[in-house]
């Protein structure tokens, strides 16, 4: 008895000695083989948890959840992190390898002097389609018009989804109509809701998941969707034999980008070997895994010679300056615009 006690203690002994990185992000937002590296590395073990929505990582750390490391938010989760004091300011001086981000994603509105964040990946939302489709049918597919207007809708009636989120839809909106995705004029809302009552009766549905899986089979031609997804689709697809391919376009009009960064929550115990996660993952070749697993973006400059070239000069991707200048991160809505917003989602879907 007495030696099993002696070894539960060295065990757990040994369990503190190694430690955990407990991380809350995104799903398969890292590939095993980092992680892997990295806990041998480290002489420590990763433990992950999942989310699929920000909105849902909000409400799970408004509920009380605790203890998490680091968090990978978008840009305007962000901002609501911040504000609500949840996030610990980082120590440069353990991130040396910062150097390799590229300084267009530093800076930014939601954290100017990047106190809190450190840009992990990026993607965008886009147009994702059919080529053969849309070839054969004369469709556009560098414009937001092929989403919205009954002219081009009519030829893809039932074949189109778009995403179920209140955000993303009216932003594609309101680019098309010539604002800001990030326009808050109410006059403005409410002209981006009448394009999308109008619209509606030509989609199949409002879809921000099984839309990769339809698009890879074939059950649609058109979607309103994140430029990973959508690459994932046409690997799916080339997997599977389909007599068809999938591709992406970034609108003429301009689109969202997401810049989704790693931030140390307060409640972390470990904000140690957060440290040295994150500058694990701004090594390039650590960065680059991500890219070559799932077609994100990538903010890391280092990263670039290890993505594979299909990846790297895909423009839905990696977009060319002229299509860069007229992406937009989302900010953040006060209470009293997220009220309005709610309402004319809840407007939009009854009609």
């Amino acid at each position: 008895m007495r030696g099993l006690l002696l070894f539960l203690l060295l065990l757990a002994g040994n369990a503190r000695a190694e430690g955990v990185l407990h991380i809350y992000n995104w799903n398969n937002y890292i590939s095993e083989e980092t992680v892997t590296r990295f806990e041998a590395q480290c002489a420590c073990r990763v433990m992950q948890d999942y989310y699929s929505d920000n909105e849902e990582m909000l409400a799970k750390l408004a509920a009380g959840a605790s203890g998490y490391d680091i968090i990978v938010p978008t840009g305007n989760a962000m901002e609501s992190l911040i504000r609500q004091k949840a996030l610990r300011p980082l120590d440069k001086s353990k991130l040396p390898n910062l150097r390799n981000i590229n300084p267009a994603y530093l800076n930014t509105a939601f954290d100017p002097d990047n106190k809190y964040s450190v840009p992990y990946a990026y993607t965008i939302t886009l147009i994702g389609y059919n080529v053969e489709k849309m070839r054969e049918l004369g469709l556009p597919t560098d414009t937001w018009a092929v989403i919205f207007e009954p002219e081009y809708l009519k030829k893809v009636k039932g074949r189109i989804t778009v995403l179920d989120s209140q955000r993303e839809l009216m932003a594609a909106a309101l680019k098309y109509l010539g604002y800001s995705a990030n326009d808050t004029i109410e006059a403005h809302w409410k002209q981006a809701r009448d394009l999308i009552i109008r619209a509606k009766p030509y989609w199949a549905a409002f879809n921000a998941s099984s839309y990769i899986k339809e698009l890879t089979i074939g059950d649609v031609w058109l979607v309103h969707g994140y430029s990973n997804d959508i690459f994932q689709a046409n690997l799916d697809a080339q997997k599977a034999g389909r007599k068809f391919s999938i591709a992406s376009s970034i609108p003429t009009q301009g689109a969202v980008l997401a810049l989704d960064s790693m931030v140390l929550h307060k409640t972390g115990p470990r904000p140690d070997l957060a440290h040295r996660f994150i500058n694990f993952m701004l090594d390039g070749k650590n960065s680059a895994e991500l890219t070559n697993l799932i077609g994100s973006g990538n903010p890391n400059l280092d990263a670039m010679r290890y993505i594979k070239p299909e990846i790297a000069q895909n423009p839905a991707i990696f977009p060319d300056s002229q299509h860069q200048a007229k992406l937009e991160m989302l900010h953040d809505l006060d209470r009293n615009q997220r009220r309005i917003l709610s309402r004319m989602w809840t407007e939009i879907k009854l009609r």
